[in-house]
């Protein structure tokens, strides 16, 4: 049973590491932004249609208004010429335009309320998305943050303080061990040197006495005792 629930610690430990992976704040807030944005530009291009609709419209309406006021004008001009006929002709026309513009209106009107929403809606989308980025740097420095006192603290939760002292005073006597032996070594071969150069230094004054007595020997004449010197020396 015991191994069972070990087993289910660590599944339950692995999904919820994916979870937190998944999940990560930086990562988030950076996709949080994307999609913002990809918002903001889809909106803004409906609204840019929209725009264009309600143009179309408005033109639409204002050229039906036009025409009813044409049709008027003439319907005028009619009668002041005495022909009824013709001027209920262009009343007839004027009253089709009428309607046109009744409808043109209507539909105008209609476009440009969806247009307001429109551009409310990304005036909204854009505000969210200036706040996104407001805060990004905020959040990012408060992710990272957290992240580094956590490990620290999983870092000093899981140090053994003793273990790693004793590994370290042993460190400082091996040290401390090396430090002697190179000393003792540095002793006996500074001894040995020593020693030699004392040798040197004896041979190095017996011919220097030896030089000078040759040189004095001779300037006194007495190069035969000198030579004599030299074959007792020799032997």
């Amino acid at each position: 049973m015991g191994i069972f629930s070990r087993i289910g610690d660590v599944v339950k430990s692995n999904i919820n590491d994916l979870i937190d992976r998944a999940e990560d704040p930086e990562k988030m807030v950076k996709q949080i932004i994307l999609d913002l944005q990809k918002e903001v530009s889809n909106a803004t291009t409906a609204l840019g249609k929209a725009k264009a609709s309600e143009r179309i419209a408005k033109r639409q309406y204002d050229d039906a208004v036009k025409t009813s006021a044409d049709w008027e004008m003439k319907a005028k001009a009619a009668l002041n010429a005495g022909e009824v006929d013709l001027a209920k002709k262009a009343l007839s026309n004027k009253v089709k335009a009428d309607e046109s513009v009744k409808q043109y209106q209507q539909m105008y009107e209609q476009i440009a309320a969806q247009t307001a929403q429109l551009q409310e809606q990304v005036e909204t989308l854009k505000s969210k998305l200036d706040e996104a980025k407001s805060r990004q740097a905020m959040l990012i420095a408060r992710s990272q943050m957290a992240k580094t006192q956590k490990n620290l603290a999983q870092s000093v939760g899981g140090l053994d303080s003793s273990s790693a002292m004793d590994k370290f005073n042993r460190m400082e006597e091996k040290v401390t061990r090396q430090e002697a032996e190179a000393e003792a070594f540095a002793e006996i071969a500074g001894s040995s040197s020593t020693q030699d150069e004392k040798t040197f230094a004896e041979l190095q004054h017996d011919m220097d006495v030896d030089a000078e007595l040759q040189r004095l020997m001779a300037e006194m004449g007495q190069t035969d005792a000198a030579s004599a010197t030299e074959g007792s020396a020799a032997e």
